[in-house]
């Protein structure tokens, strides 16, 4: 398992250094670590974080939205009107709920479909693993600099220490 502080601290070695959101217990220890570090900016709807994220990066940041996979949902029209059009980049670490049709039963219908999604939208995503994460972390930075559009990174409950059991 990674330590939140360790992935945070990875993230902002390749360069990340604007945070937003909306919470996820998935999602929380990473969400704790940059709220102490006084990185994280908390969006009330995914759209929103998504549109701030833009914002951010035209100011010469490095953006990053946190977001559970039914957040995606609630993203797609400023994803596909705003940031592919214009080439506007941001990573999307998305958590990727109803994985393998286990979790509530509000979260299987997007856990089966999210990837099919972000292939329609033409957005790149990889899965993070414990094993992966220094390879997926230069796949990300060097999609992020070579193709300038949104991009995501998906994480599985276990892989990123939360803050609940």
């Amino acid at each position: 398992m990674i330590e939140s502080d360790d992935f945070v601290r990875a993230l902002r070695d390749i360069g990340f250094d604007f945070f937003t959101g909306v919470p996820d217990t998935i999602l929380g220890g990473i969400i704790a670590t940059l709220t102490d570090e006084g990185l994280y900016t908390p969006a009330v709807r995914e759209d929103e974080a998504v549109a701030m994220a833009a914002g951010a990066y035209m100011g010469g940041k490095i953006p990053m939205v946190l977001m559970q996979n039914s957040g995606l949902g609630n993203a797609i029209n400023v994803l596909a009107s705003l940031n592919l059009i214009y080439q506007i980049p941001c990573l999307l670490l998305v958590s990727w709920r109803g994985f393998q049709g286990k979790d509530a039963p509000e979260h299987l219908v997007m856990g089966q479909t999210m990837t099919q999604l972000l292939d329609t939208l033409r957005i790149p995503h990889r899965t993070l693993s414990s094993e992966t994460m220094v390879e997926d972390l230069k796949w990300t930075a060097q999609t992020f600099m070579d193709q300038r559009i949104p991009l995501a990174l998906l994480l599985k409950k276990g892989i990123v220490k939360t803050v609940q059991p």
